[in-house]
């Protein structure tokens, strides 16, 4: 990889989005509210269009048992699994209350489960869940239903019950194998736990395992974080998430308990990632994108070479551009030109329930300019850059005068080698993948009329 800069550096040490959407999700009002959104499902189940496309489902499981430092997901900690019965049960009406404004049995290609910790759930708890999905959704042959796992909290006898409920890819939760690290964040679990898991899931024919990892830990130095990579290698897991710490302790409450001091240097978060590449790309893995590698034969770098590429809220994805039902609480989802978000407290939203009400609290009706601008940035993300022609053509504009602000923006970074400008369109170097969030971000509307970014993560 091509050395970066000090100058680049300090130019894009700045917060960003990770543009899981667009527009992202603070930008979501609360004016958008249930009759919005029971519109939207209205809408698709009258659209054949939208019909004929098979579905997308996240379910966000919010308990916990210990409280891992860095964490900014919506999570509840306790040790009260009956807390989740409950939880099971407003769940059930959610899906039935769904069902009702857009029909039983839509197709279903991708089932997500996410946390908290989803691996929090008893066996019964989980074979309930899914019987009531199975019950109100048909789940296609071949589609990608995958779990979050927290190593902690599962045996290989745990993995072969979620082989048994149709789940085909499994994503443990890593960050860092070094003790001192897991120290410092609260999340002790041995590399030998991990590496009996993921054998196990081998044996059991899972089509896919993911490792989360996360730079920019506290007590993480390049030297400490090259040893998790080479353990990582050796662990060849089918995928690995690659994220930045985004230390934002006002924001998350969690994050105070990290001690400030002990986190790395920017310059040594940019060493581990420019390693962190390189290690994963000598060991075979495709990079895919900003925070994803994958075994060439897996479905996600497959789908890179192809050109399919999509991502969603939970980051990359090999499922076409669909619509999203996100079901739980603080769970966004995405219907038609519509987002989505439910209550983010679980007495809110089992409020809204229990009046049989779906509990969206707000979200946002996309308008023209949104969804061009959707269409640019995801373009660059997903598949490295934006053609102008097609452009043109799927939304009758001409690009280089729509965006020409945007374009004379991109020169500098063209000098700086992080992206190219043809007579075709803009492409995304190699060294330019390591920003490729501040290239998105000169597409963003809402960003270069706002400059108050404390809110996002920082893109180094």
């Amino acid at each position: 990889m091509t050395a970066v800069t000090p100058e680049l550096l300090r130019r894009f040490d700045i917060p960003g989005p990770r543009y899981t959407s667009y527009p992202t999700a603070d930008r979501f009002v609360e004016a958008f509210g249930q009759e919005d959104y029971v519109l939207a499902l209205s809408q698709r189940r009258l659209g054949a269009t939208a019909m004929a496309l098979p579905l997308s489902l996240y379910v966000h499981i919010p308990f916990c048992e210990s409280l891992c430092y860095y964490c900014a997901c919506n999570k509840i900690i306790t040790k009260h699994h009956d807390r989740a019965d409950v939880y099971l049960r407003y769940l059930s009406r959610e899906i039935d209350l769904h069902t009702a404004h857009c029909g039983t049995g839509q197709v279903v290609s991708q089932l997500h489960l996410g946390g908290g910790t989803p691996t929090f759930l008893s066996d019964d708890g989980l074979r309930q869940l899914m019987a009531t999905l199975r019950r109100s959704f048909t789940f296609a042959p071949g589609g990608e239903y995958s779990i979050e796992v927290d190593p902690r909290t599962v045996t290989s006898e745990r993995l072969a019950v979620l082989a048994e409920l149709g789940f085909n890819r499994l994503s443990f939760g890593v960050q860092d194998f070094d003790a001192e690290v897991q120290k410092a964040v609260h999340r002790i679990q041995p590399a030998e736990q991990v590496f009996a898991l993921v054998e196990a899931s081998r044996a059991l024919g899972f089509e896919s395992v993911n490792v989360d990892l996360i730079y920019g830990l506290p007590r993480q130095t390049p030297e400490s974080f090259d040893r998790t990579l080479a353990q990582v290698a050796q662990l060849r897991p089918d995928r690995i998430a690659l994220y930045a710490y985004a230390h934002l302790p006002d924001r998350f409450k969690p994050q105070r308990r990290i001690i400030s001091t002990e986190l790395p240097a920017a310059s040594a978060k940019v060493t581990m990632l420019s390693r962190s590449l390189d290690a994963f790309i000598d060991a075979g893995y495709v990079y895919v994108g900003m925070d994803h590698f994958a075994l060439p034969t897996d479905a996600l770098a497959v789908a890179k070479r192809q050109g399919r590429l999509h991502r969603n809220f939970q980051g990359y994805s090999t499922q076409p551009d669909c619509d999203l039902i996100a079901l739980g609480v603080s769970a966004i989802g995405r219907v038609g030109a519509t987002y989505s978000q439910n209550a983010k407290s679980l007495e809110e939203y089992y409020d809204h329930l229990d009046q049989g009400r779906l509990p969206v609290v707000r979200g946002l009706a996309l308008n023209r300019d949104d969804l061009v601008r959707r269409a640019v940035i995801m373009a660059l993300m997903c598949q490295g850059e934006v053609l102008f022609e097609p452009m043109d053509q799927a939304w009758l504009i001409d690009f280089r005068k729509y965006f020409a602000p945007e374009l004379e923006q991109l020169e500098s970074m063209t000098e700086q080698g992080l992206v190219t400008l043809t007579a075709e369109g803009v492409k995304v170097t190699p060294m330019g993948w390591f920003f490729v969030r501040g290239i998105a971000m000169v597409f963003d509307r809402y960003l270069q009329a706002d400059r108050n970014r404390a809110r996002f993560s920082r893109i180094i």
